[in-house]
């Protein structure tokens, strides 16, 4: 499941695919970014482009997308509370985030932890 998917936001709709991702970020050096997000949320819909971009700009990193209100209980487990919520995912292990629609944010924190991760 990786080169069709290299440079896109790929949107998890079920807990096995959920899981799948969650594994790679067990990859030595691999970087997933989930992105939390909801139909329903104004900045989620704002910053969609710019993830879409983030994705294509860093295709050695995992960009996934995840529906807080079609896999619940992923959300819940992260403890999500605010749209969108992006976590950084490396060896398994949460080592960043964001909360809010913070570009200049998000994009220094996929850039340094990327670089990490093209380094090896």
């Amino acid at each position: 499941m990786a080169s069709s998917e290299e440079g896109q936001v790929i949107g998890c709709h079920s807990l096995d695919a959920f899981k799948y991702y969650m594994e790679k970020s067990n990859e030595p050096n691999q970087l997933v970014v989930i992105n939390f997000t909801a139909t329903w949320s104004g900045p989620c819909r704002l910053i969609t482009p710019v993830v879409a971009e983030l994705a294509k700009e860093f295709p050695q990193v995992i960009f996934i997308k995840v529906d807080v209100d079609e896999l619940r209980t992923v959300s819940i487990d992260f403890r999500v509370d605010g749209m969108p919520t992006f976590l950084f995912v490396k060896e398994g292990i949460i080592v960043d985030g964001v909360v809010g629609a913070r570009v200049e944010e998000l994009k220094s924190k996929t850039n340094l932890h990327s670089a990490v991760t093209s380094s090896a």
